[in-house]
C-alpha cells in the first residue's frame, strides 16, 4: 500500500470549504417522509476523491493538513491518501488535474514515508490574509480580498500583532464550540505589509484553532480603524472570552500559502 501526498491549489469561492459534509436535503413535496434523504455539499476533498476514483479506479480516503473553512482559498494545501495503484506520481497529478474542475490543482503528487500524515505530520502552517484599503476592490480581486474603505494605521496593527507572539491560550480568538478543546497554540510570525492599497498579514503557527486566523484579523483591522487600542489585544488575550474580540473578518480574504513538515 502506498501513502501518496498530494500538494494542492484550490480557489474555494463555490465551495463548502474542505470538508467533506452531509446535510438533510430540504423537502420537495409536503406530507414527504420526516427522514428526508441526505446530500453532500460541494467540498474540496469530495471532489478530489471523487476525481481519484475515476483515475485509480478504487475508493480512497484523502486526509488534508486542515479543514479551510468555505469561501478560503489555498496555494499550498497538503493532503495525503493510501492506494494499491502502481501509477506513478506523475501521471497521478496530470491524470488529476486532466479531471479536476479549472479551480483546483494538484501543484505536486510525491510518494511519502507509510507514517506520514498530513495533518498530524505538520509542524507549521503559513496563512495570508488580503485586504484592499480604498474605496472599491479592483474587479480582478473581488473573490480574494476583504474591503476596508475606511483608512486603517498599520504601525498600529503591528504593535498589535506584537502582543500575540509566541505561546498563549487563543480561547478569545476560538469560534464559540459546544466542545471543549485545547486551545493553546504557538505563533511564529505575523507580518504585516502594505503596498499601496494592497495589505497583506501573513500569520505563522504550529496550528490554528477553528476560525482563529479571521477572527485574529478581525481584530487587528478594529484596531487599524481606531476602534480598539494596540494593547487592547494583550488584554483580549488574557480574558479567555471570544465576545471580547473583533468581528470574525470574511473567508475570501483569507489563503492557506504552506504547510511545513519535517524533511523526509
Amino acid at each position: 500500500m502506498r501513502n501518496i501526498k498530494l500538494t494542492i491549489e484550490y480557489e474555494g469561492t463555490d465551495y463548502s470549504g474542505w470538508q467533506v459534509q452531509e446535510i438533510a436535503k430540504k423537502k420537495q413535496v409536503k406530507r414527504q417522509s420526516a427522514r428526508a434523504p441526505k446530500c453532500r455539499k460541494r467540498t474540496i476533498q469530495g471532489t478530489i476523491e471523487k476525481a481519484l476514483q475515476r483515475l485509480l479506479q478504487e475508493k480512497v480516503r484523502v486526509i488534508g493538513s486542515g479543514r479551510t473553512d468555505a469561501g478560503v482559498h489555498a496555494r499550498g494545501q497538503a493532503a495525503n491518501f493510501k492506494t494499491r495503484s502502481g501509477l506513478d506520481c506523475r501521471n497521478i497529478q496530470k491524470g488529476l488535474n486532466s479531471i479536476l474542475p479549472a479551480d483546483i490543482r494538484i501543484r505536486q503528487a510525491e510518494d511519502a514515508q507509510p507514517d506520514f500524515h498530513a495533518r498530524f505530520s505538520a509542524q507549521s502552517k503559513l496563512y495570508r490574509y488580503a485586504i484592499i484599503n480604498h474605496s472599491f476592490v479592483p474587479p480582478h480581486l473581488r473573490r480574494f480580498c476583504h474591503l476596508v474603505k475606511c483608512p486603517l494605521d498599520v504601525e498600529k496593527m503591528r504593535r498589535a500583532a506584537r502582543c500575540l507572539l509566541g505561546e498563549h491560550n487563543f480561547r478569545s480568538f476560538q469560534a464559540v464550540d459546544k466542545k471543549e478543546r485545547r486551545s493553546v497554540r504557538k505563533i511564529l510570525g505575523l507580518d504585516i505589509r502594505r503596498d499601496k492599497n494592497l495589505i497583506h498579514l501573513d500569520i505563522k503557527a504550529d496550528g490554528f484553532l477553528y476560525r482563529m486566523v479571521r477572527n485574529i484579523i478581525g481584530s487587528l483591522i478594529e484596531v487599524g480603524r481606531g476602534k480598539l487600542k494596540p494593547q487592547r489585544i494583550r488584554e483580549i488575550l488574557r480574558a479567555k472570552d471570544r465576545s471580547c474580540a473583533g468581528p470574525c473578518a470574511p473567508a475570501k480574504g483569507l489563503c492557506l500559502m504552506e504547510v511545513k513538515y519535517k524533511r523526509g
